[in-house]
């Protein structure tokens, strides 16, 4: 779906008073400062620099300094291209020294961040000081609940994909999985048997299936969520240490009878880590999926559709996947709730985050004036 740039930038209002005509028009928010993560480089690049371009906003970019490269390429074809000086900019380096003065800069009117909890909340107090636009995207603890009637086979897959893929180092990983009681052995043994097959090794290769962790700081904070859940009173059904003794692997792990106050049940740990419950009925799963600080992603899968739909309705997050996880189109809005973030990426939504409206109204001069008197509901 092609979004039309110029539709609705000017939209006429219709007024009880004939005598005037009022217009609303969106223009560019202005100066936009972005701060993205290192997990998807390009992918979040993208994201924040297509909407507000498009927009007609100029940019400043800082990347993760773990994984700046990508956008150094970016800006060289940026250059080789031709598009206008001063209109993407890239600044790189660490927080301290590039971040926190770009989004703190004065001329800065907008500013869009994606990555953690704790940064986030900096960049909104320091935005406050000067009342600058933000929209954040957090991250979160999202929460997969499995119905009676699925497909044990194709279940397995979709919660090997929520927690997987990338090596678990998504913002919207479903590593929360709750499983109706009825099912939880065979689902449990067919996802051990998976999850143990999957190859872990160079990204590079055509069969792995889960590469190394982003650094060794992550590495060290993965295993040490990892000796969390085991202290916690949790079972660990599988995996549960680092693979091999060079680079930073991890096995695919998974704890079943995850305590509700265990930090792998409720922490983000951007790893390949699940945390599995059981439940008896519709109500609990949710009371439990619901049960969280962040709202960012949810699954459903029931071959139920209609109670798929309501449960997808009563989860409070931004992102609902029925029957499927981690499908992302850049048509659809994207963003949570909660502490997971403020804001929508992605589509019409997420070029209205770099477009302020204006109220535009004239007085039609063919009429006489008089003396103005506001309406009685004023």
């Amino acid at each position: 779906m092609a979004i039309d740039l110029d539709a609705n930038r000017e939209e006429t209002i219709a007024l009880e008073d004939k005598r005037f005509v009022s217009v609303a028009r969106r223009e560019p928010i202005g100066v936009v400062g972005a701060v993205i993560p290192w997990n998807f480089p390009l992918l979040m690049l993208a994201w924040k620099v297509a909407p507000a371009l498009a927009a007609g906003c100029t940019i400043v970019l800082k990347p993760s300094e773990l994984t700046s490269l990508t956008a150094v390429e970016f800006a060289q074809i940026v250059a080789d291209v031709g598009l206008p000086p001063g209109v993407f900019n890239l600044v790189t380096g660490y927080g301290p020294d590039a971040g926190q003065p770009l989004v703190s800069h004065p001329t800065v009117e907008k500013v869009a961040f994606t990555g953690s909890v704790k940064t986030g909340s900096a960049i909104m107090k320091s935005a406050a000081d000067d009342v600058k636009v933000v929209t954040l995207e957090l991250g979160g603890k999202s929460a997969m609940i499995v119905f009676e009637d699925v497909d044990i086979v194709q279940a397995v897959e979709w919660i090997m994909v929520g927690v997987f893929f990338n090596q678990g180092e998504v913002c919207s990983s479903t590593s929360r999985v709750l499983l109706h009681e009825s099912i939880a052995p065979q689902v449990l043994a067919r996802l051990k048997t998976e999850a143990e097959k999957l190859i872990v090794g160079d990204p590079l290769h055509r069969d792995t299936k889960m590469g190394p962790l982003v650094s060794k700081t992550q590495l060290d904070r993965v295993l040490g969520y990892i000796e969390q859940g085991k202290q916690s009173g949790a079972k660990l059904l599988t995996g549960g240490a680092r693979k091999g003794t060079q680079g930073y692997f991890v096995q695919p792990t998974v704890f079943t009878d995850v305590p509700l106050d265990a930090s792998i049940w409720r922490e983000e740990i951007f790893g390949p880590v699940l945390s599995v419950r059981t439940f008896k009925t519709e109500e609990e799963a949710l009371r439990i999926a619901n049960d969280t600080t962040f709202g960012l992603g949810g699954a459903v899968l029931s071959k139920d559709l209609e109670r798929a739909r309501r449960v997808a309705n009563a989860l409070r997050a931004g992102i609902i996947w029925i029957n499927c996880s981690q499908p992302t189109f850049c048509q659809a809005p994207w963003g949570g709730f909660k502490r997971s973030g403020i804001g929508r990426e992605l589509g019409k939504w997420g070029l209205a985050n770099y477009l302020e409206t204006k109220q535009i109204t004239r007085f039609d001069q063919s009429e006489p004036w008089g003396y103005y008197i506001p309406p009685a509901n004023l």
